[in-house]
């Protein structure tokens, strides 16, 4: 565990730390999201994944899309001005800190992540509005003490925060193991903190299929999980309209409710702590 801020890695020490024979799930996911941060073994298996299920990219994109709305619902409309945002990934467009800053520019964002390729890229999250800021913290989400005891350097853990988990939970095999980081989590947070949480879902045999033939190619295992289970998430938590439901379907936006959301396997939702 540690508080670094990230240095400039060299390609030396990048190369080191960096295995292209073996799929990445950072790099996997950055792949279908059009992002140019992953390798020819990623693209790879992205493809292949692909062929057995299309519908994934879906999943990415309107993934990415329920990150935007959620933060933007917590900053305009619940005065959330502290996120704590877990299982960063790669930087793409409008990461979490961007679009909470274009609403309100006092926002404070810490990215958490565990990854020594994420870590290398982690410059680009760090910039900032004049008024806010962001960092980055090097650790493990089975650590949930120790993330919020250094990212409280960062933010005032008296005030409301919002702890933003997306497509993370998944790679935590035992459903109750996961349950229990993220009480852990909210545990430290204060009345008015809200938890976000998505992952993609077994609410389709195509993905089903997708996860298992991820899972046999060599990258970070991925669980994907019943509808129930991700609800179980934000047990002790009063939920946001509409509840947990496909990220499509959560508040979308005026501009396009009035063309069909996608039908995807990823769910998500928004609980407030009372």
């Amino acid at each position: 565990m540690s508080d670094r801020k990230p240095a400039v890695v060299s390609a030396a020490e990048l190369n080191e730390r960096i295995d292209t024979a073996t799929p990445h799930s950072a790099r996997f996911w950055n792949y279908f999201v059009g992002g140019k941060d992953n390798y020819e073994v990623d693209r790879e298996l992205g493809d292949h994944i692909r062929d057995i299920f299309p519908g994934l990219a879906d999943v990415a994109r309107t993934s990415r899309q329920f990150l935007g709305r959620t933060v933007r619902h917590l900053a305009a409309e619940q005065g959330i001005r502290q996120f704590l945002d877990i299982g960063t990934g790669l930087p793409t467009a409008d990461n979490t800190h961007e679009v909470a800053q274009r609403t309100a520019p006092d926002s404070k964002i810490v990215y958490v992540d565990n990854d020594p390729l994420v870590l290398a890229h982690a410059r680009a999250l760090l910039t900032s509005t004049p008024q806010g800021e962001t960092a980055y913290i090097d650790a493990d989400l089975y650590e949930p003490e120790a993330i919020l005891r250094v990212a409280g350097a960062t933010l005032d853990l008296s005030r409301p925060v919002a702890l933003v988990i997306l497509n993370t939970l998944g790679h935590v095999a035992d459903p109750d193991q996961a349950r229990t980081l993220v009480s852990r989590l909210m545990a430290g947070l204060p009345s008015g903190s809200h938890l976000v949480i998505s992952d993609s879902t077994s609410t389709s045999a195509g993905m089903i299929a997708a996860s298992e033939a991820y899972n046999r190619s060599g990258a970070v295992p991925y669980h994907v999980r019943a509808v129930e289970e991700i609800t179980s998430f934000f047990d002790g938590l009063d939920l946001l309209e509409p509840g947990v439901v496909e990220v499509t379907r959560w508040r979308p936006d005026p501009a396009s409710a009035s063309g069909a959301s996608p039908t995807v396997d990823a769910y998500g939702g928004v609980g407030r702590k009372p």
